[in-house]
């Protein structure tokens, strides 16, 4: 019924059935490319590390270009465990030199999937990754045309918090009264020419290890699924695109997942069979095609602004460590209404919460982890007092969490623009401007 609903249309006075008009100043071109290693016989995945023979589901990456006018980007996402530094380096020289999108405007946020093979910039793979993702964004940019945005939101019933404190400490537990984003949040670009979307971008939160060991003792994969996959994410993506008979391209943002995954009982939880994930792949991958579906009503079509800002700031900060301070990157991308927000690695799912409530109405929040870097497990300070897997995994200090939060404000408050300081012509707060342009930028080169 969602797949009949999404392909459905009414008819507009601008035009046949289903099409509507797009007056926008922002341009939008798309493309995915599979990315599963050639040889995938006996191949260790990582995550939870297993030796795989043959492929469940291909591995994709997508790359989405942004042009307003004045500034180009591009978001890419991949099926992978996480964006190294060493892979974010190579990708963002190679797709801006074939994108023409300059390195620091380029978000490349991985699912965190846990079935798929680590990245090696020296490796056969890994350096058809590199290459694949400059001929993909190559074509994406031959596809740019103007669109205009839609939003939407979802809920999926697959996650759960994994964390319980019983006598004063965390422990390994599915917990339903934990802390848990079940929200599907849905960004959707289009031309116009029909109510198929141009590019879908999908943000969930949960850890992509439906297929990873669990206790080890449950059939029928008690050393967890024996081939390699793109895991719930990998599934719902390819659910999205076959509603619209794949005449869309979907891409998958992945949130504060760190201590949250998917709901599988066991001791203390099992490895998915095929029932599992087609649930996950469908729940989610259902809310979405909803959520699109609804987003080109007309009533919805006219909420839509006519005018998308692209804004793109930066910074790279050292972060308080147990052994000694981590860099770290961190990106805000606003497209008009919309802001998202990036960090390097594996956020609990507080840090979405308290970064919305911290911005409030003045924009529309996506936040995003295991985006443009990797520095493991990002607890917060809370989480440090009772200890558990997150945090005492982790390589940074409790005090890291209050200077992520402020940078990331910080962030905010540059792209977005509402803050006096940002647009005030003030020689100081010229002059702090110009500072934080000539602050470090993310690297091109490893």
């Amino acid at each position: 019924m969602l797949c009949l609903l999404a392909v459905g249309g009414y008819r507009s006075a601008a035009g046949e059935d289903g099409q509507f008009p797009v007056a926008s100043n922002l341009r939008a071109g798309v493309a995915k490319v599979d990315i599963t290693p050639a040889d995938t016989e006996g191949v260790e995945v990582a995550g939870h590390r297993r030796i795989v023979h043959g492929v469940r589901d291909p591995l994709r990456a997508g790359v989405l270009v942004l042009d307003d006018g004045e500034t180009r980007a591009a978001i890419v996402t991949l099926d992978t465990i996480n964006a190294a530094d060493e892979l974010v380096a190579l990708a963002r020289l190679r797709i801006s030199q074939a994108a023409d999108v300059p390195p620091a405007h380029i978000l490349i946020a991985a699912s965190h999937n846990h079935s798929g093979p680590p990245f090696s910039a020296n490796s056969p793979w890994g350096q058809d990754l590199i290459r694949k993702l400059g001929d993909t964004a190559r074509q994406a940019v031959d596809q740019l045309r103007p669109v205009s945005v839609g939003y939407g939101e979802g809920q999926i019933g697959f996650n759960i918090n994994r964390r319980k404190v019983i006598d004063g400490r965390a422990v390994v537990r599915l917990n339903p009264d934990g802390p848990c984003d079940r929200r599907v949040k849905v960004l959707r670009f289009d031309d116009g020419q029909s109510l198929t979307p141009l590019a879908v971008v999908m943000h969930a939160v949960c850890h992509p290890c439906f297929f990873t060991w669990g206790d080890k003792g449950s059939p029928p994969y008690p050393a967890g699924y024996p081939k390699m996959s793109a895991d719930f994410p990998g599934e719902a993506q390819t659910f999205v695109e076959m509603c619209y008979g794949n005449q869309t391209s979907a891409l998958f943002l992945q949130g504060c997942a760190g201590d949250i995954r998917p709901n599988l009982p066991g001791y203390p939880y099992r490895c998915a069979d095929e029932a599992d994930i087609q649930w996950a792949g469908r729940d989610l991958g259902g809310a979405v095609v909803s959520a699109l579906a609804r987003g080109v009503t007309r009533e919805q079509l006219q909420q839509r602004p006519a005018f998308y800002q692209l804004r793109v700031a930066s910074s790279v900060v050292q972060l308080p460590g147990k052994e000694k301070p981590l860099r770290a990157e961190l990106q805000a991308l606003k497209i008009g209404p919309y802001l998202l927000l990036t960090m390097p690695g594996e956020p609990m799912v507080e840090y979405g919460f308290k970064l919305e409530r911290a911005i409030a109405d003045r924009a529309v929040p996506i936040i995003i982890g295991y985006a443009n870097g990797h520095v493991g497990y990002i607890a917060t300070a809370e989480a440090y007092e009772v200890g558990g897997y997150e945090p005492n995994m982790s390589p940074l200090a409790p005090e890291a969490e209050a200077i992520l939060l402020e940078q990331l404000g910080k962030l905010a408050d540059r792209v977005v623009g509402d803050v006096f300081e940002s647009f005030s012509k003030h020689p100081r707060d010229v002059e702090r401007r110009e500072q934080d342009k000539a602050a470090p930028e993310p690297t091109t080169e490893k």
